[in-house]
Order: C-alpha cells, then sequence, then structure tokens
C-alpha cells in the first residue's frame, strides 16, 4: 500500500487509515470481531488508527487497547485520540482515562475534537483552556503530536492553523463536502503550505455515498493529503477498503469533475448534517 509523508513530521503513513468509532457494540461488533479487525489491518499495513474517548462511551479506545495488547502490537500502530473538552483540566482527565483504556503510557497523536465554531476555538486558547492541555501533555511525553479537528467550517480550522503549529489537522473531505464548506477547496492549500498533515475523515459521508463507493473512496485519497480514516465495522468493509487502496489510482481532474456532478444532489443538509445548523450545538458527536 502506498505511503504518504505526514505532514513535516518526518513520519510515513499509508494512504487508508483505520477508523475506530464503529468497533463497538454499538455497531453490532462485537468485542471478539473488533481485535480480529484490527489485527487483520495490521498485517494488511494499516498502521494508523484513529479513536475518542466519546466514541460509544470510551468502548472504542478500550476494545482497539484489548487489540494491540492481546497480540504485543502496540509498537506497530500510531494511535490518535482526541479531547471534546475545552478545558485544560478536562482535557488531561480525558488523556488520563484515554490512556488506561488504550493500555500505554503515550499515543502518537491528540487533537482538539470537532472544533465547529470560533467561539469554541477561543476558549480551547484561552488560559486554561484546552491547547495548554495539549502542549503540556506533550512537554511530559504522553503525546507526540499537537492536531485538531473540524466537520464544519473551514474558517475556523484555518484561524487555528494561522495562531498554532499544529503538527496535523483532520477535517471532512468527501466528496460532497466539497461542494458546501470545502475543506479542500479552503483549507488543504494552506494547511500544505505549512506543512501540516490532513487527514481526511466523513469519506462516506455518513453512508450517503455508499452507492459510489469505489469513486468515494478514490475521490478522497486522490487529495493532497497524508492519509483518509474510514470506520470499519465488519471485516467484509476492511477487505473492501483494502482492496481500493492497494489497487489505488488517482482520479484525473476531468473524473473528479464528473463525479462532483453526478453526487450534487447529496450537498444538503439532510446529508451533511455536521455541516447543517442543527447540528452545529456541539452535542452530537458526544455519541
Amino acid at each position: 500500500m502506498e505511503k504518504r509523508p505526514f505532514g513535516s513530521t518526518g513520519a510515513h503513513v499509508p494512504l487508508l487509515s483505520f477508523g475506530a468509532q464503529r468497533i463497538v457494540d454499538e455497531h453490532n461488533c462485537t468485542e471478539e470481531q473488533a481485535i480480529q479487525i484490527v489485527n487483520r489491518a495490521i498485517d494488511e499495513g494499516i498502521t494508523y488508527y484513529d479513536t475518542a474517548p466519546s466514541y460509544s462511551k470510551g468502548q472504542s479506545e478500550e476494545r482497539l487497547g484489548k487489540a494491540l495488547a492481546l497480540h504485543k502490537r502496540r509498537d506497530e500502530v500510531w494511535i490518535a485520540t482526541k479531547t471534546n473538552d475545552r478545558t485544560r483540566d478536562g482535557s488531561l482527565r480525558l488523556l488520563e482515562d484515554s490512556l488506561k483504556r488504550l493500555q500505554t503510557d503515550h499515543v502518537e497523536e491528540w487533537r482538539l475534537h470537532n472544533i465547529m465554531k470560533m467561539e469554541e476555538l477561543e476558549q480551547c486558547f484561552a488560559k486554561g483552556g484546552a491547547l495548554e492541555a495539549l502542549i503540556q501533555a506533550k512537554e511530559q511525553g504522553m503525546i507526540k503530536h499537537i492536531s485538531i479537528s473540524g466537520h464544519t467550517n473551514p474558517q475556523v480550522q484555518l484561524e487555528a492553523i494561522d495562531r498554532y503549529p499544529f503538527d496535523s489537522a483532520l477535517v471532512a473531505l468527501s466528496a460532497a463536502d466539497h461542494l458546501v464548506y470545502s475543506f479542500a477547496h479552503e483549507f488543504l492549500p494552506k494547511a500544505n503550505e505549512k506543512g501540516i498533515a490532513v487527514i481526511g475523515m466523513k469519506v462516506m459521508a455518513l453512508g450517503r455515498l455508499a452507492p459510489w463507493y469505489e469513486k468515494a473512496l478514490r475521490y478522497t485519497l486522490s487529495l493532497p493529503i497524508s492519509t483518509a480514516i474510514v470506520g470499519m465495522e465488519s471485516m467484509e468493509q476492511l477487505e473492501q477498503n483494502l482492496a481500493i487502496a492497494k489497487n489505488f489510482e488517482p482520479m484525473s481532474d476531468l473524473e473528479q469533475l464528473d463525479f462532483l456532478k453526478e453526487i450534487m444532489h447529496l450537498a444538503n443538509p439532510d446529508v451533511l448534517k455536521w455541516k447543517s445548523t442543527d447540528w452545529v450545538s456541539g452535542e452530537w458527536y458526544v455519541r
């Protein structure tokens, strides 16, 4: 599988990465299945694993931790987790719990989770805010890289990277996302200019791009990003994603344009819920 530079960190990651949000009971994935899926993914060269304490109340982190500990594979992977608390103290408590569930003394990457509004960004950057926790955790060796994520408004993440030299950013980069508040159009060029690793997410737009599965994944992988995380809750999904990634050929500009025309009707609040006003309450991602 193709590997790409992870921004200016000196690390390289495979173009396909593992979204661990779905290896949970909520998505009908048992613990035994989760352990099998994660280890199969590692066997096939997937080394980057994204999770968060808010995913199924910690079950995602817990299962990822068990999968790695059971087969002693912690040193083979890059773990990224998050804080959805906007304060220093609250974030440090979340990190402590995350490390316990993940059965490790550090993670490679810790990010501010889903900063949707400028007000949230201000909270994180204020005295006693979450950014202080990330900086402190890096100084103490609990994390290696500092990150931010956003689904909604690329202007928020642009402001963030102007204020602080984040190592990476996880942003919504599905084909449908290209058509409304486009991170691909607005955020990617500036992030690349600054040497910030960009990780694509929402690749399938919560399943709405499933009828165009291969095109949807190829579209995101064709962008100038380091990697794309895809949620996987079954061995079948893992194998499908691996097949596309291993045989990946970038979309031409014309192919991308044709695909965007084909799915243009999906650029609405019912599909892109994370960009709708109803969802900018900050509560939807706690699930």
